[in-house]
């Protein structure tokens, strides 16, 4: 049952198949690049060059670029923070243009972005989490123009950034003095189909072997970084079609179990366009989104994708790791493909994926918002297990009226059906450790906790997630890593304790911030943020 809500009202009453909030009317912004910080708070940013922006930026500060392609002198901000506590938006200043870029988050919790477009595209910027920071410009930090990248955190706290628009390269940031500024990616130019590329937000994830798993277009390879080798290369996904930018699939590394003796690495592959959407979508015709996602498990000797059917078609969705291992699949349209005008009939109900379930039986479709969310939104987990919504601006410029999907400025949270009030007897409540403790590698950690229920021992596990740079239907270095868990002691009333084992090597989790989590019976706690190191 709907009703109209205002600001942080519900707007979903029926909590089996999740619940929609409506957070804020306006954020002044539309939400196209998306991390959250181990503070809670959200730093989002659209470009430089649509023009003035809903937000005026503080103290009557104005940005001159004299190179904007849009307004030269423009007192609008373009990026905000978001405090999820207080449900409030902060202007942040942002010079030069951020549009279509990447970033990940260092091990000291900065938040290092890279790239953009025109006077932007060479640029990085830094974002120390705190409540008065705003954007440091590092001008010419990078080595090539980089327009659609992927940067992943590296097992020694640097970042690579792979490919952009006609980049078919990568580099490092930062810099050390005896490195090459650009490395030959020839694998970018292989997937790279002429005058459409569909190879651009590459699916990148770090394997436990240290290597790199990279996936473009249609197929992956598993490419060895420091030396500039290919070591596998995987098959290509059966049916042949694109699922990379603008023909927009999207993609998670499956939960690590490392409870399990030998560590097994899945990939999931999801929507996309079919070969040529693109093309015709420029031409006015839609053609229904891939309805398909492949999975591989990448630490077979002889790998090979299984295909799997979704409920519904889609193209540009965002594909979220839930603490309790699950994928959330949300936003998108079912026809079209990225690209300016370029969707059609937006998807609104997401869609519950179950790794662990048999095939045939792992998508549950869940309850819809009322607010399309085409090219260019995104979602992020946030610390109390809700999905954070926002963005969709499918113009050239924000485009209010007279457009099929206006500019959309609404934030959301969408509350999967784990934080029903019916479960809260079973949610577990951790007491100890506090929030934002220092754990190492390989280290036994208690953690306490607390449940009102009946508590099964047996369903009792603790995760440890990796927050997302969030754009584009792709979300760089989403991580949940299943940590190893002696048995569960009872030390009082509804008071519990389980051992585990933080992750053995920079392989598995590199240095950084983690939200760690206790499930009890597939219902996540609230999380506390841990800094491994």
């Amino acid at each position: 049952m709907l009703f109209t809500a205002g600001p942080g009202c519900r707007i979903l009453t029926h909590a089996a198949g999740g619940e929609w909030q409506l957070l804020l009317k306006n954020i002044g912004i539309t939400a196209m690049h998306m991390q959250l910080l181990h503070n809670d708070r959200v730093v989002i940013f659209d470009r430089t060059d649509f023009g003035e922006s809903n937000i005026s930026l503080p103290d009557g500060k104005c940005r001159n670029d004299p190179n904007d392609r849009a307004l030269p002198i423009d007192c609008t901000a373009h990026s905000v923070e978001y405090d999820v506590a207080s449900n409030s938006i902060r202007a942040l200043f942002v010079q030069t243009d951020v549009w279509c870029s990447s970033g990940a988050v260092m091990a000291n919790g900065d938040l290092i972005q890279t790239g953009g477009y025109n006077d932007g595209e060479r640029v990085v910027r830094i974002f120390k989490p705190c409540s008065s920071c705003d954007w440091e410009e590092v001008p010419l930090g990078l080595a090539a123009r980089r327009w659609y990248a992927t940067n992943h955190i590296l097992p020694d706290n640097r970042q690579i950034v792979i490919g952009g628009r006609r980049q078919f390269n990568y580099e490092f940031y930062p810099k050390s003095g005896n490195a090459r500024n650009v490395y030959s990616l020839p694998f970018l130019v292989q997937t790279n189909d002429p005058n459409i590329e569909n190879n651009l937000y590459p699916f990148v994830y770090l394997h436990t072997d240290g290597n790199l798993f990279i996936f473009a277009n249609n197929r992956a390879i598993l490419f060895d970084y420091s030396n500039n080798v290919v070591v596998k290369t995987f098959p290509t996904i059966p049916g042949g079609d694109p699922r990379c930018y603008p023909s927009t699939g999207s993609a998670v590394m499956l939960p690590l179990n490392l409870q399990e003796p030998s560590i097994e690495v899945e990939v999931l592959v999801c929507g996309g366009a079919p070969d040529g959407s693109y093309t015709q979508a420029s031409k006015g015709n839609f053609v229904g989104a891939l309805k398909t996602c492949a999975r591989i498990k990448i630490t077979d000797p002889s790998p090979q994708w299984i295909m799997e059917t979704m409920p519904r078609a889609r193209v540009m969705g965002d594909m979220i790791l839930l603490p309790n291992g699950d994928v959330l699949i949300i936003n998108g349209a079912s026809a079209g493909s990225a690209g300016w005008e370029y969707g059609r009939d937006p998807v609104l109900n997401p869609v519950l994926y179950k790794p662990d379930k048999p095939i045939g039986s792992r998508f549950e479709v869940l309850n819809p918002s009322t607010i399309p969310r085409m090219y260019h939104s995104t979602a992020i987990l946030l610390r109390d297990g809700r999905v954070l919504v926002g963005g969709s601006n499918p113009h050239v410029d924000y485009k209010f009226t007279g457009v099929l999907y206006p500019t959309e400025l609404r934030l959301e949270a969408f509350s999967p059906e784990y934080l029903d009030s019916g479960f809260s007897n079973l949610r577990p409540i951790i007491i100890s450790p506090t929030s934002q403790p220092k754990i190492g590698y390989g280290q036994d950690l208690t953690v306490q906790f607390s449940v009102t229920g009946t508590l099964n021992p047996d369903m009792v596990s603790v995760t440890m997630l990796s927050p997302s740079f969030t754009t584009h239907s792709f979300s760089m270095n989403q991580r949940l890593l299943v940590l190893k868990s002696g048995d569960v002691k009872n030390v009082e009333k509804s008071t519990f304790t389980i051992s585990v084992t933080t992750p053995g090597s920079v392989n598995l989790a590199p240095f950084g911030y983690y939200i760690l989590f206790l499930v009890h019976q597939g219902i996540p706690s609230e999380g506390i943020w841990v800094q491994i190191q």
